[in-house]
């Protein structure tokens, strides 16, 4: 599939050849939704902890005597059922990963690339620079371009001022190729790649 190059002046740079393998597939739902959720749950700290009765700071006296007082037979107060005492099944830290193998991960960024495809909401860039590096110019180029929540992609390294420049501006976010991940795909309404970018996915998945 062919598409158009075009410039932060919102100029044409001529047209290039995006791979179907890439870009042409049949988007599947649920594979970019579980790489959507591998990824989530990856990130999650899992450190959260509730104390059990063997932890929780109470006297390990028994409450009362067993018999003669017509209640309940307990022990000491870190029963669950007491004030103060331990949580019954309380979280501990663990890891909430999922596995998920290298290839269907490959997969899944091609399908989630080939979904943005589809709907029409890939631009690609000539290239990333800014000549100033100045906030308030590139977001008058974004503007132009009507580029109000998008993720743009460039090659290996970022231009220092490109990024410098796009870092403050909400809903904008900036990364090198080797960032490039379904989540972040999905969050923003349009993905930019660059020529760069682009011949570096083309390079990875070949």
């Amino acid at each position: 599939m062919k598409a158009t190059v075009t410039t932060l002046d919102a100029g044409k740079a001529g047209e290039i050849e995006l791979a179907d393998a890439i870009f042409g597939l049949e988007p599947r739902p649920d594979l970019i939704h579980r790489m959507v959720r591998y990824q989530t749950l990856k990130r999650m700290a899992g450190t959260h902890h509730a104390a059990d009765r063997s932890e929780v700071a109470v006297t390990g006296k028994k409450m009362y005597k067993q018999k003669g007082t017509g209640g309940a037979r307990h022990g000491d107060k870190s029963a669950p059922q007491f004030r103060g005492g331990g949580k019954a099944f309380g979280p501990k830290p663990r890891s909430h990963a999922v596995d998920m193998t290298k290839k269907t991960r490959a997969l899944a960024l091609r399908h989630a690339l080939s979904a943005k495809a589809a709907a029409g909401e890939i631009v690609v860039l000539d290239k990333a620079s800014s000549a100033d590096g100045k906030t308030g110019a590139l977001k008058s180029q974004f503007a132009k371009l009507e580029w109000m929540n998008v993720l743009i992609i460039d090659g290996a390294e970022l231009e220092p001022t490109f990024a410098r420049a796009a870092r403050n501006i909400p809903n904008i976010d900036v990364l090198p190729i080797q960032g490039i991940n379904v989540y972040d795909i999905l969050r923003r309404k349009k993905l930019v790649l660059t020529k760069a970018a682009v011949a570096a996915l083309e390079e990875r998945f070949k």
